[in-house]
């Protein structure tokens, strides 16, 4: 079985979204091509507001790029790169 290297791979990031400005540290990953899983159970504790109003910017963000994003379970959503989808069910 053959290897396959990238020369830039792809990096996969997971970390919590405790407020609102977190989520530029996620557009900034996202520019650099990084997968990025958060958890929003901390800003859920704190502000259900601040928490709506944060994944509509990176829905919006992801979108606007040429991203995708997806909910993973309860907590968390993954947002993709341009170039990276997320399979879904249906989508084939």
């Amino acid at each position: 079985m053959s290897q396959k290297t990238r020369e830039n791979p792809i990096y996969l990031k997971a970390y919590p979204l405790k407020e609102y400005q977190d989520i530029q540290r996620i557009k900034d990953d996202l520019e650099a091509g990084c997968i990025v899983i958060v958890r929003f159970t901390p800003l859920v504790k704190k502000s259900v507001e601040e928490l709506a109003k944060s994944v509509d910017e990176i829905y919006k963000y992801s979108t606007t790029i040429g991203g995708d994003i997806a909910r993973l379970g309860e907590d968390r959503i993954i947002i993709t790169p341009p170039g990276v989808k997320i399979y879904r069910e249906n989508s084939i």
